[in-house]
């Protein structure tokens, strides 16, 4: 996972513009996060679900008031299947690129974090930690 100004997938590969901060703020600011999920061999031609999730430093999820009824959290996500190539050598894994754009979000100074979970199971070195810097006095 990658933090950039803007991200981009095409043509199988991620394209990453303004990349590889971990420091924003104080005032809000667009972003995009680039993803490659590398899918195991024998995890393919299955389909598999992922999600990514923002959230606070005691680990809890960042939502805003969508409406006046309820708070959405910040995430997104999807299914997805990668298929084998013909010829492709036995073992190899294969690549699944992932980017999302943001508009930027009201975020209140602090450490956060993206955290991947695929088919449910997520790792530490699957999050994205950021910090947004407090106004200077």
């Amino acid at each position: 996972m990658l933090l950039a100004d803007y991200a981009v997938v095409s043509d199988g590969k991620l394209t990453i513009v303004g990349g590889g901060w971990s420091q924003t703020g104080p005032e809000p600011a667009a972003f995009g996060i680039g993803l490659l999920i590398q899918v195991p061999w024998d995890q393919s031609n299955t389909v598999h679900s992922f999600s990514v999730e923002l959230l606070d430093a005691d680990g809890g999820a960042v939502a805003f008031e969508a409406d006046e009824d309820e708070d959405h959290a910040v995430a997104f996500g999807g299914e997805f299947e990668v298929g084998r190539p013909p010829g492709l050598k036995p073992g190899t894994p294969l690549d699944f690129p992932v980017a999302v754009n943001s508009t930027p979000l009201p975020l209140e100074p602090g450490r956060y974090e993206w955290r991947l979970t695929i088919d449910g199971d997520s790792r530490a070195d699957w999050t994205l930690p950021f910090t947004v810097r407090a106004e200077e006095a």
